[in-house]
């Protein structure tokens, strides 16, 4: 929605301070019009930078081949461009998938529907071998899952080659096991031992059945096909409806954006495989208004149900939704602005509509049945694919309204392939620049005008009032819209500001043709705290309609008000201000303690030599005490356990260097911990092989 308006050079000035105001109004106002009437905008550019985060792989592949086919199907249909070195990763898993024995058939499915996407590079004998698999698992399928991945993978080897024989021996006995699924409502089983029904199988369903009629080398029974018509028919009997027209399929195991997609999916797969269904228009236009309206899902799995269930119904072959939107759903009388209106497919697309016109049949007044009769065509420019209202219908002042609009399709045959929904209602909103005439404040006494003062809203007033408790401050003006039509805004209060602080607000009343109020001083002196002195006034009238909104003081009134009894109600404290805190803090002196004295760097050097004085002594007590390594095992498995404790020593050695030089002491009791048991374990290994050596010596 456009909240931004174009006044003249002019008003420059006066625009200022209404945008202020006028933006926050505008925003109440729309989101009140939009509960009946709603705007449906075609697939954006906003979801394409939101597919480039959600699926961007962390690190430089897909987790699995099922998130690398709902990343792949929403770059394709969004027309993003996939990079090189993520499709031959990509496709790598594809080729090593359809070659492992150990693959079941929902890893070989999604398999195929990745390579379906890339192309991969897939040789005629592996393909073969996978259609033998999947043939063999439709055989011993046992529930509707088992079913789908199986004919869905055939189906998918049925596209991308010709060389491969995928047809299935009996594919009416296949269609009659799954069709024994089906419920009474239109919803489907996963199994013949679960009882529970779901929306989202029947979309499954209906995929692998259209699949089961594109494998066939015959044609099917015809009764089984209009039986499953008319399930479809049943189902959307169900579907849930919200009252800007969207529809849509809950279901209690899956969400409603999933199970939608999910039938939206099967219905435009059996619509391609069966040539139609009998599905009204308004239904097919209902679910593309509920994918457009939830906006921009927040995960990747949301946003590749909505972008694909779109995708199925903008390349459907039976019924394709036309979406009526647009660009600017605010207009300004001061701009002369025209009501623009586009119509695009669910992607966004207007090369594909077919000719048509756009026609404006009625404008209501939001908040009224009543509704002016218009039916006027819009003029079409064909540059720019829009549709322009060059003029608003007679009547239609500033303020918010419902246009009723109607797609007319130039040929009637396309009334078959195009679904229009009938009238769409959008939520208009039209500004302009207020007048205001006869502004004026006074000071009565006993009803009598004490003190009058003209006032110019749309400039600069100080004016400089007196009274006292006995007395009354009356404001009055007016408002009128550019048809001369009395304008009564949103809000419109009256402030007075006590010197101290202390605010009091006051709404203004409107009376038919003028906005007035009347302050009763007598009966206002405990709400004012008895408080006498000087009060600023100022005066705020704002309105989402309104272009001129202001909020300006208009001078000051000094009050002499009684003394303030004993009991009466003192005035609140005032609130601090929050940004205060952020302030300059006061300076904080602060001398540091001098650097302590250290010995010389020789002194440092020659203490550092002394460290290694005991290791020497060490070596040197080795030497005289006739160290030797006579016991040292020599057979390949002992040796290896000595070798072991002793590394483990000196590892240890080590670990207490490092703690030395940067590691702290939860880290080296952990290390020390496991090398402590290495060390228990290899030593006991060594000492047990001398004790056995020790001990044959001394029997020998």
């Amino acid at each position: 929605m456009n909240f931004f308006f174009s006044p003249p050079s002019s008003l420059a000035i006066k625009f200022a301070m209404a945008m202020k105001l006028g933006f926050t109004f505008l925003l109440l106002a729309v989101a009140s019009i939009c509960e009946a009437a709603a705007i449906f905008n075609p697939i954006s550019e906003s979801h394409k930078s939101a597919a480039i985060e959600l699926f961007s792989p962390a690190d430089g592949s897909f987790s699995s081949l099922e998130e690398a086919f709902e990343a792949l199907r929403t770059f394709e249909i969004l027309g993003i461009d996939t990079k090189p070195d993520l499709k031959d990763s990509t496709c790598k898993s594809v080729v090593d998938t359809l070659s492992s024995e150990s693959s079941n058939s929902k890893d070989l499915y999604h398999a195929l529907r990745v390579s379906s996407l890339l192309k991969c590079k897939i040789n005629k004998e592996a393909l073969t071998g996978v259609t033998s698999r999947l043939q063999g698992s439709v055989k011993d399928a046992k529930s509707l899952l088992d079913f789908y991945y199986s004919i869905g993978g055939l189906t998918l080897i049925k596209d991308q080659t010709s060389e491969v024989d995928v047809l299935l021996e009996d594919a009416d006995g296949i269609f009659r096991s799954i069709k024994a699924l089906s419920q009474s409502d239109g919803r489907w089983r996963y199994s013949s031992n679960n009882p529970d029904s779901s929306t989202y199988a029947a979309g499954v369903a209906l995929e692998t059945l259209s699949g089961i009629i594109t494998l066939t080398s015959s044609e099917l029974d015809g009764n089984l096909i209009e039986a499953l018509k008319k399930d479809v028919v049943k189902l959307f009997e169900n579907i849930n409806k919200y009252d800007d027209g969207a529809n849509f399929f809950d279901d209690g195991h899956q969400g409603p954006v999933s199970a939608t997609s999910s039938v939206v999916r099967g219905l435009t797969t059996f619509a391609s495989a069966s040539g139609s269904f009998n599905i009204p228009g308004d239904k097919i236009l209902g679910l593309a208004r509920f994918f457009l309206g939830i906006g921009i899902p927040g995960n990747s799995k949301d946003l590749y149900h909505q972008i694909d269930a779109l995708g199925c119904l903008d390349q459907n072959r039976a019924l394709v939704p036309l979406i009526l939107s647009l660009p600017a759903t605010v207009l300004s009388f001061t701009s002369q602005d025209k009501l623009k209106v586009r119509v695009t497919t669910v992607l966004g697309s207007t090369s594909t509509t077919p000719p048509l016109s756009v026609k404006l049949m009625q404008v209501f007044t939001s908040g009224s049945k009543d509704a002016s009769i218009i039916n006027q065509e819009l003029r079409f420019d064909p540059k720019e694919a829009i549709h322009t209202l060059d003029a608003l219908p007679a009547g239609v002042d500033v303020g918010k309204y419902i246009f009723a609009f109607e797609i007319v399709l130039s040929d009637p045959e396309h009334k078959k392939i195009y679904a229009t929904g009938g009238r769409t209602k959008v939520p208009v909103y039209v500004t302009g620049f207020i007048k205001i005439d006869n502004a004026k404040i006074e000071i009565l006494e006993s009803d009598s005008v004490e003190t009058q003062n003209k006032l110019d809203l749309s400039g600069k007033n100080d004016v400089a009032l007196s009274a006292n408790h006995l007395q009354k401050l009356r404001l009055s003006f007016q408002l009128t819209t550019p048809l001369q039509n009395p304008f009564n805004p949103h809000q419109a209060l009256l402030k007075l500001r006590h010197e101290s602080g202390v605010e009091h607000i006051f709404v203004v009343g409107n009376s038919r043709e003028q906005l007035k109020i009347t302050l009763d001083f007598l009966g206002l002196v405990e709400k004012l705290f008895y408080l006498s002195g000087k009060y600023d006034i100022e005066l705020t009238v704002g309105d989402a309609a309104m272009e001129n909104s202001f909020s300006q003081a208009l001078g000051h009134i000094d009050l002499d008000l009684p003394e303030v009894p004993e009991k009466a109600t003192r005035p609140p404290p005032q609130a601090v201000d929050p940004y205060s805190r952020f302030g300059p803090m006061p300076e904080i002196s602060h001398i540091f303690r001098p650097q302590e004295t250290r010995p010389s760097q020789q002194l440092s050097y020659a203490f550092s030599g002394l460290v290694f004085v005991p290791f020497l002594a060490f070596l040197v007590g080795l030497s005289r005490l006739g160290a030797n390594m006579k016991n040292f095992p020599t057979s390949t498995a002992p040796a290896a356990f000595a070798i072991l404790f002793h590394g483990g020593i000196a590892a240890v050695l080590v670990l207490y260097v490092l703690f030395w030089l940067k590691l702290d002491l939860f880290i080296t009791l952990k290390t020390l911990g496991v090398l402590g048991m290495f060390l228990l374990f290899v030593g006991h290994r060594t000492l047990s092989h001398l004790a056995s050596t020790s001990a044959k010596v001394k029997s020998a």
